[in-house]
């Protein structure tokens, strides 16, 4: 067992009658995070180890009574879904569901963010797929109403995993998401910045943060993608500074006519929200679950009590694992 980490026995969520799979929780901090949502799988095809593997999902409503088991319940209902999801696809074009789900609470209006991956294949053949990061608001999960997305995809860039950074001094954020960069026969997932005025409103595409081609860390060398950013009262890093979690891959293998793709871990890093740039990444994994074959990747964090919390990662796509992290032994592991 890591020294670093607890690992929970129990599965946070797992698979019922109803889906084989699930991952990616994220959890309303005004229900004392016993309510939220997760990413189910409805049909998989292919080899998970293996590039061209298609998940078909669908967003599902959890519970609990505490935050170490939450239960699956019926799916998410978002208002003008359908109107927005048809004006995104592209003629033959192919909507395989929404995904990877992230809440934010407006503390000013007390309305609730939802952002979600909207991934739409345009070419089987090639492979080819647009990735949206799309937006609905409401006053809880029962009252959600679509809009456009907040990012649209472009030729060279796609917009997932969003990470929440506060205000700047400025008046703006530089959110975080993960896009990519395609090198000739090489595609990296990246960490882009994205500036935000408003929430609610179209963001603006910022630079590259982070991207694995450019650094010489092997367990994030082929995709990179931001994960939860801690408070200051958990860890304070410096003015302007937040350590957050990074979730990486190792690069991928090419076998015979087939991808083969690295494991994926769960790091740290320390982000410069006031510029939009990312000062550090752990040089090697901060968490691989004992059970892994391939996945662990982190998508929600919480507070629990001072210096103490609990850190959810789904493990290879299919089920979803609590952490409990202490500051204390995190600490240790940053740059002095």
């Amino acid at each position: 067992m890591n020294k670093n980490y607890f690992e929970h026995k129990i599965k946070a969520v797992e698979a019922d009658n109803n889906f084989k799979h699930v991952m990616a929780i994220t959890l309303d901090p005004r229900t004392n995070y016993r309510k939220g949502l997760v990413r189910c799988i409805i049909s998989r095809s292919g080899n998970l180890v293996f590039k061209g593997n298609i998940d078909r999902s669908e967003l599902h409503l959890i519970t609990a009574d505490s935050l170490e088991h939450f239960k699956i319940g019926e799916r998410l209902k978002i208002e003008s879904e359908e109107e927005i999801i048809s004006k995104l696809i592209p003629e033959g074009g192919d909507f395989i569901g929404l995904e990877d789900p992230d809440i934010w609470i407006d503390e000013t209006t007390d309305l609730m963010h939802l952002y979600f991956t909207i991934p739409i294949i345009i070419d089987h053949k090639n492979k080819k797929t647009q990735i949206h990061l799309g937006h609905a608001v409401g006053k809880s999960l029962d009252s959600l109403k679509m809009t456009m997305p907040v990012l649209i995809a472009r030729e060279n860039d796609r917009a997932k995993e969003v990470s929440i950074a506060p205000l700047n001094s400025k008046g703006f954020r530089y959110n975080l998401i993960e896009s990519k960069d395609r090198q000739t026969d090489i595609s990296y997932s990246t960490v882009k910045v994205a500036i935000v005025e408003d929430m609610g409103k179209s963001w603006k595409y910022g630079g590259i943060a982070f991207h694995p081609a450019e650094h010489n860390i092997p367990w994030i060398a082929g995709h990179a993608s931001p994960g939860p950013l801690f408070s200051k009262n958990f860890i304070d890093v410096g003015e302007g500074r937040l350590l957050g979690i990074i979730n990486g891959r190792e690069t991928n293998q090419k076998i015979g006519d087939e991808i083969k793709y690295g494991i994926f871990s769960v790091g740290l890093f320390i982000y410069d929200y006031e510029n939009g740039k990312i000062d550090w990444v752990s040089s090697k994994p901060f968490i691989r679950d004992s059970e892994a074959k391939i996945i662990t990747f982190a998508s929600q964090f919480v507070e629990t009590e001072p210096g103490k919390g609990i850190l959810y990662a789904h493990i290879d796509d299919s089920f979803v694992r609590a952490y409990t992290l202490e500051a204390e032994k995190i600490k240790k592991l940053l740059p002095k």
